[in-house]
């Protein structure tokens, strides 16, 4: 299995789903709360997916029928700004903070499939934002890689030329959706640019801030 080849839905649980949830509960609880992250954290980098069992055995248990890939591609797009804090660049130049704008609306653009999937005509223009976000957010990458040092930039390039694998087999599902209509193949292949586009962002975190 190479990098990026996992479901991305089980990768996209602990930011997308749980962190969030955690964050509320810091209104009630900080300690308990930042513990109860830190802990899940902890295990997902272990045991990698480790909390989509978690939420997927409690559906299960609870008999709740969940697409859970349409689900978390939905709630991508309700995150708040402090909800996706783990994922933010700091850095001040502006090629950085222009590269935490275009992951944003990328992912913001994909969350709206669901609801836009079943109208031909505006899923045709969304597709077409996607297109352009897309392209705009490869442009970002390619500006922060100049301030990206030595083996920092070639890991970045790595998860960029992986960024752009998945971008063409989102477009190869576009083309199959639309002969065969399968709505939960597009769902999955959006999840995997989100966490492509999650994993720029954290391969530049840790090599450039």
């Amino acid at each position: 299995m190479t990098m990026g080849d996992e479901l991305p839905v089980t990768s996209l649980v602990l930011p997308v789903l749980i962190r969030p949830v955690l964050s509320q509960l810091e209104k009630y609880h900080v300690g308990g709360s930042q513990t109860l992250r830190a802990a899940l954290t902890k295990a997902e980098a272990a045991v990698p997916g480790l909390n989509y069992d978690l939420v997927a055995g409690i559906m299960r248990r609870a008999e709740i029928p969940v697409n859970m890939n349409e689900s978390l591609l939905r709630l991508q797009g309700t995150l708040t700004e402090a909800e996706c804090a783990d994922l933010r660049l700091n850095r001040s130049e502006e090629a950085f903070q222009e590269l935490n704008k275009k992951s944003s609306a990328l992912k913001k653009i994909l969350s709206r499939i669901p609801d836009e999937i079943t109208d031909r005509k505006t899923f045709l223009e969304t597709i077409k934002e996607i297109a352009s976000a897309i392209k705009k957010l490869l442009d970002a990458v390619n500006e922060v890689s100049t301030y990206t040092p030595g083996a920092g930039k070639q890991a970045l390039e790595q998860r960029k030329r992986e960024f752009v694998k998945y971008s063409k087999r989102f477009s190869n599902t576009l083309k199959e959706y639309f002969k065969e209509g399968q709505a939960n193949a597009v769902f999955v292949s959006a999840l995997y640019l989100i966490h492509q586009t999650n994993q720029i962002l954290y391969t530049v975190k840790s090599k450039s801030e």
